[in-house]
């Protein structure tokens, strides 16, 4: 045997269940021949193997696999004199092997090439087991210890984690994989959560993300959802304080909808899609458990909706020349985007009748004259969503959606002596210094035109929102993934 004449050490990782490292098997014990090469074999998962090894290491934590980001077995990793890497080769090549340890009649036996296999470390799920055993400061938030008689489901509700509803238990090694669903960092403060105002870090909304039950390709949805609704311009804390019904109504739009597989179509302001309900419960939540706002404390709503639980769904963009709402807030059809809404509950428009754009118009107008009030103009913005039938008589009659919605203005523009307070017989109204004025149910920038649902029922809605829309309160947001 022929040997390199200078000294060396070299860390040889393997695994039994490896044909490559099997192959060399016979040949490891030639690398420690002699005092030129000292060699120490970490095995990752048969302490028994390879056989009669000097300098056997029991890897079967994989602590040295994943320090050193194996990757591939068998590598083999030449080291200083002071224990550090200086190199490593991975697989089996006779040559390569050769010319690396110089010994030149190494494994002269053996055939000339064969790759290696998969480390354990890469085995799936391993990289969040693996994290959380080696590197135990990437999560911050405290420990909750349940007593051995404790259910755990039953813990969560009892620690007020809940919006009513089952969480899912959020332990180290689900946040750690749902954090590992984005680029973010743990630590990373995105901002201060109302009402509270509390610092939320991506590994808060990890934690809250997994009680409500989302996916880690979810995750970069939920958190765009959370920076939105931290923009002063959605004006989250006096949504949360307000006796009114509304809530966050999110709107998702582009390519991520359909990569996480959100539901545009059939029912899909219902229940049955999971990432659906799973992400706008996530921000409610958030919400909830890192800004204090807990019903009956801060959140005063009077009857509430039911969209507090989760009101999330993604828009039909399957007609490319009607513009989405991510367009018409200024961002382009390939960008993945979240808008909020401060809005209220479904109210169903019904017209099966008509056939012509205009005829259809008048009757979504006459629909939306009841947001908030028939009476009560300029204070609420609304989402229109038009579901696809109706969409089409727009769209066959070759009106675009600037002029569904020009001509729904226009629809609602109303003399204020029909709408002051009194008229008619009604006390509710607008004040009586609109008497002599035209007002319009909406703020120039108050109506909002979302596609969504099935392809069959003539069907549309209305998104009422809140009474404190538009500058003195809530304007609808959007955020770019």
């Amino acid at each position: 045997m022929n040997q390199s004449t200078s000294s060396s050490s070299y860390a040889l990782v393997v695994k039994k269940d490896c044909p490559t490292c099997a192959l060399i098997e016979p040949m490891i014990n030639n690398l420690t021949e002699g005092s030129v090469t000292s060699l120490t074999v970490y095995v990752q998962d048969d302490a028994s193997f390879p056989k009669n090894v000097a300098n056997l290491i029991d890897d079967t934590q994989l602590e040295f696999s994943y320090k050193n980001t194996i990757e591939i077995v068998p590598t083999l990793i030449r080291l200083n004199s002071d224990g550090k890497e200086e190199s490593r080769i991975v697989g089996w090549d006779k040559q390569q092997w050769q010319e690396f340890t110089g010994i030149n009649d190494l494994g002269a036996k053996l055939i000339d090439f064969k790759p290696g296999c998969g480390s354990k470390t890469q085995d799936p799920g391993m990289e969040e087991v693996l994290a959380l055993r080696f590197d135990t400061h990437l999560l911050k938030a405290r420990k909750i210890e349940l007593a051995e008689s404790e259910d755990i489901m039953e813990a969560c509700f009892d620690r007020g984690w809940s919006d009513g509803l089952p969480v899912v238990p959020p332990t180290a090694l689900r946040v750690m994989r749902m954090i590992n669903g984005s680029e973010r960092e743990a630590d990373e403060v995105i901002g201060r959560v109302p009402p509270d105002y509390v610092p939320c870090s991506i590994e808060k909304l990890a934690i809250n993300a997994v009680m409500a039950g989302c996916k880690p390709e979810y995750f970069p949805l939920v958190i765009a959802s959370v920076e939105a609704a931290l923009q002063d311009r959605f004006c989250m804390h006096g949504l949360l304080c307000t006796t009114y019904f509304s809530s966050p109504v999110m709107v998702v739009s582009g390519p991520i909808a359909k990569q996480i597989g959100m539901n545009s179509g059939v029912n899909a302001l219902g229940q049955g899609n999971r990432a659906n309900a799973t992400i706008g419960r996530a921000l409610q939540l958030v919400i909830r458990n890192i800004g204090g706002g807990v019903p009956g404390g801060i959140d005063r709503a009077t009857m509430g909706n039911p969209g507090k639980y989760t009101y999330c769904f993604a828009e039909d963009e399957s007609d490319e020349d009607w513009a989405s709402l991510a367009m018409d807030r200024g961002f382009q059809r390939n960008d993945s985007v979240v808008s909020l809404f401060a809005g209220d509950g479904l109210q169903p428009i019904l017209d099966q009748q008509s056939r012509e754009p205009a005829s259809l118009a008048k009757s979504m107008a006459q629909s939306l004259r009841s947001v908030a009030n028939t009476k009560i103009f300029g204070l609420a913005d609304a989402i229109l969503v038009i579901c696809p039938e109706h969409r089409r008589v727009f769209r066959q009659g070759g009106w675009s959606k600037s002029d569904v919605k020009e001509a729904l203005y226009k629809e609602l523009l109303t003399p204020g002596a029909e709408l002051v307070r009194g008229a008619n017989g009604i006390a509710e109204g607008m004040p009586d210094k609109f008497k002599e004025k035209m007002l319009n149910k909406f703020r120039d920038d108050g109506l909002h035109l979302v596609t969504t649902g099935g392809t069959a029922g003539l069907f549309s809605a209305i998104i009422s929102g809140w009474v404190a829309s538009g500058e003195r309160g809530s304007q609808i947001v959007s955020q770019k993934l």
